[in-house]
């Protein structure tokens, strides 16, 4: 790595790479941010002083780190190939932070693509909320090179306060669907716990604050809260569709292993029936909107 401390592109501008973006810089490393919607690395430029490149391989060829944060794996898959794409702008060293929810097939896919170029892919994915991406507090949940990974840990340490290592490449992919199984059922649950207290005669901020200091006072139920007690005005951590393109992949993965996923099931029908009221780039926890409204 060149220079006191590692240059880092960051691939993707999202609700969680956004902040990424803001602790690195206040951290004093130089950062080149690259974005399909260029206005999106336009604004956190204005915002940090990062350097705008104009497409992935520029982005890389001037990183020692790269980070990518992108909605699915086809949008994975363009960044990565292609004669503008990262592959093409990767040097011997650098180190892929692959953070994108994605198949752990896409993943080992790129591993050896990345190792031609004599660079390094880990499988990064970070669990957590914008609130906790902005206070650096992530959880990241990794996979391949245990000492690749130890090389990058003083970048990652900006963004995390735990880092989870699960073994071989794709090990983290698959844990990051298993906890978002987890969560994606959790939101279900809270949406029906939820309405359920409110047509028992429940005032809603009162239940929700019953939630919060039972047994069920989970992060996620915490970190939700004005989601589901004001959804209108609070801001949008994770869209029904992207819920709902998790599911699929979770779906997959469990198809694939033999594992009986019945709770699944359940939420995907519920999910289902909200996205085809036109629900899907509202927050996933619309659920509890969509169900006020059923009988």
């Amino acid at each position: 790595m060149t220079g006191a401390l590692p240059t880092v592109a960051v691939v993707g501008i999202g609700r969680i790479s956004r902040p990424m973006v803001v602790r690195l810089r206040r951290a004093g490393h130089a950062v080149v941010v690259t974005n399909r919607t260029r206005e999106r690395a336009l604004d956190v430029a204005d915002e940090t002083g990062a350097r705008v490149a104009g497409c992935p391989r520029e982005a890389a060829e001037s990183a020692d780190i790269v980070i990518v944060s992108l909605a699915d794996d086809t949008a994975v898959r363009e960044v990565y190939h292609g004669p503008d794409g990262l592959l093409a702008g990767l040097s011997p060293g650098v180190t892929v932070l692959e953070t994108s929810t994605i198949a752990p097939s896409t993943v080992t896919s790129l591993v050896p693509r990345v190792l031609e170029r004599g660079a390094v892919l880990l499988d990064t994915p970070v669990s957590g909320s914008v609130e906790l991406a902005a206070r650096g507090e992530l959880t990241v949940l990794a996979g391949g090179s245990r000492t690749a990974l130890d090389q990058v840990r003083p970048v990652i340490d900006v963004l995390a306060t735990r880092v989870l290592h699960f073994g071989d490449s794709g090990r983290g992919s698959v844990m990051k669907l298993v906890v978002n199984s987890l969560l994606l059922s959790l939101g279900t649950a809270l949406a029906e716990s939820l309405v359920l207290a409110e047509r028992a005669g429940i005032d809603r901020e009162a239940a929700y604050d019953a939630f919060t200091r039972s047994a069920a006072a989970a992060p996620f139920v915490l970190y939700n809260k004005d989601n589901f007690v004001t959804p209108r005005d609070a801001p949008i951590h994770m869209t029904l569709a992207l819920v709902a393109k998790d599911l699929t992949l979770v779906n997959a993965l469990a198809s694939s292993v033999g594992a009986p996923m019945a709770q699944l099931e359940a939420s995907r029908a519920l999910i289902d029936r909200a996205l085809a009221a036109g629900l899907g780039e509202h927050d996933g926890s619309v659920l509890a909107e969509f169900l006020r409204g059923s009988r």
